[in-house]
């Protein structure tokens, strides 16, 4: 008499008409079954919006169920790709994050998103209870950053920033010749970056002002940063060469190459150097492209390491590159080389008519490698799921994004102050430059607030 409906027609169906339930359902054929994949929401689909949800995407354990973006034709986008991945239409499309990040069902977030959005987006996506892989760099300020520390950490998040290079072994073995002293005590690092203004979106010559289109919730997209009047060329991939909204090359590269250079150094539990002056050369400030084209700082660390990072100045190599008083290795995308001849190979490679030798690293043995630098044998979106997983620390937690930002907003100060700039790493402010202050945060418009 107390049987339910719904348990009394389950069990007579299995007594009269066994089930057919296919294998993929209950993870009989090899597959993990829906009920323990890793569920996740896209939030932006510009530039690595796309990518970085296509690497989920094609993991079995993960099942990306929603997407969101202020623009309907690129969330119209990004909701095809998904159900066309999932051979479904469940994804479901937003275009308020707070709609999406409310929802109950969803483990983690993939954010990429502009800069300026970064600190409001995170730390709402913490308080959710979402685990976090968020691009790079973390913040539009130090104060941003800061912020979106303190929520990771208080709603014990797991968090794995894009500095993707931690998951390729020559930036790895880089790294570990360095904090294993194979050159010796390292006096200087070289960070290069970038120069100049990419036009990613192809639309540098729509630098007028126009109406938004109808597609674009340019209210929104704004959202705390100043209003300004729309010019397409300076919104979708290109916000990032306006200081209202993005950082210039200096802080798009920061969190790639200072992030190895940190690596190496052993600063990931440091916060920065403790001075930094720098040099840059500026757009006039209401052209539609902004940001530094050229710049050049130089940094020191606690225990005297200078770092010089840099932008379109020959003399600084693109990537990273430790010198030691026992020599030197340098890294880049696709490149590595040292002053060592053991710790290197030297191949051949066939570039059309031409074969050309091409230095590759070698692993370290395990008499060389005492000190050990973290694997992602699934690659950087790989080790974040298997992180949320386990709980534990990813290869690029949020207090490592943050510490490899540090030294980019602390050298755009300086340019901009056109001063030296003090800073205290342990308490994470400037010391004795009041004004240079209150450039590590920004005013927010209304209604926004950083908690």
């Amino acid at each position: 008499m107390n049987t339910s409906r719904r348990s009394f027609l389950k069990k007579s169906s299995l007594l009269a008409f066994p089930a057919i339930i296919p294998a993929s359902a209950i993870g009989a054929d090899g597959k993990t079954a829906p009920s323990n994949r890793i569920t996740l929401a896209a939030i932006g689909w510009g530039m690595q919006g796309p990518g970085n949800t296509g690497a989920f995407m094609n993991m079995p354990d993960v099942q990306v169920i929603a997407a969101c973006d202020l623009d309907k034709r690129h969330l119209d986008a990004a909701v095809n790709s998904i159900n066309q991945k999932n051979g479904n239409s469940d994804c479901k499309g937003y275009k308020d994050y707070r709609e999406l990040l409310a929802r109950k069902d969803i483990d983690t977030v993939m954010i990429a998103i502009p800069d300026h959005w970064h600190a409001l987006v995170s730390i709402e996506a913490a308080k959710q209870g979402k685990d976090i892989y968020g691009e790079k760099p973390l913040a539009r300020t130090i104060h941003e950053q800061q912020a979106i520390v303190k929520a990771v950490q208080q709603y014990k998040r797991v968090w794995q920033t894009g500095s993707w290079q931690r998951s390729n072994d020559n930036f790895r073995v880089g790294a570990e010749i360095v904090r294993n002293g194979l050159i010796g005590k390292v006096t200087e690092v070289h960070v290069g970056l970038p120069s100049g203004h990419a036009d990613f979106a192809g639309t540098k010559s729509k630098n007028q002002v126009t109406q938004p289109p109808a597609e674009l919730d340019w209210e929104m997209w704004i959202g705390p940063s100043k209003m300004e009047d729309y010019i397409e060329g300076r919104v979708h991939k290109n916000w990032r060469w306006n200081y209202n909204t993005g950082g210039g090359q200096l802080l798009d590269w920061i969190g790639h190459h200072c992030d190895i250079a940190h690596w190496g150094l052993d600063c990931d539990e440091s916060g920065g150097p403790v001075e930094i002056e720098g040099k840059g050369e500026f757009p006039p400030a209401d052209a539609m492209w902004n940001t530094a084209t050229k710049y050049r700082a130089e940094a020191t660390y606690h225990n005297g390491v200078k770092m010089i990072i840099a932008g379109g100045h020959g003399d600084i190599q693109s990537g990273t590159k430790w010198i030691g008083d026992k020599g030197w290795v340098h890294v880049d995308r696709g490149r590595f080389d040292c002053s060592n001849a053991d710790l290197k190979k030297v191949i051949q490679q066939r570039q059309g008519d031409k074969v050309v030798e091409k230095v590759i690293h070698k692993e370290l043995p395990d008499d060389l490698r005492k000190v050990q630098l973290g694997k992602s044998p699934r690659g950087h979106q790989g080790d974040f799921i298997d992180c949320v997983k386990s709980r534990g620390k990813t290869l690029t937690p949020v207090e490592t994004a943050h510490r490899s930002a540090i030294p980019g907003h602390l050298a755009l100060i300086s340019m901009i102050t056109g001063r030296k700039i003090k800073w205290d790493p342990a308490k994470e402010e400037i010391t004795g430059d009041a004004d240079a202050s209150k450039l590590l945060t920004r005013e927010y418009r209304g209604p926004w607030k950083l908690a």
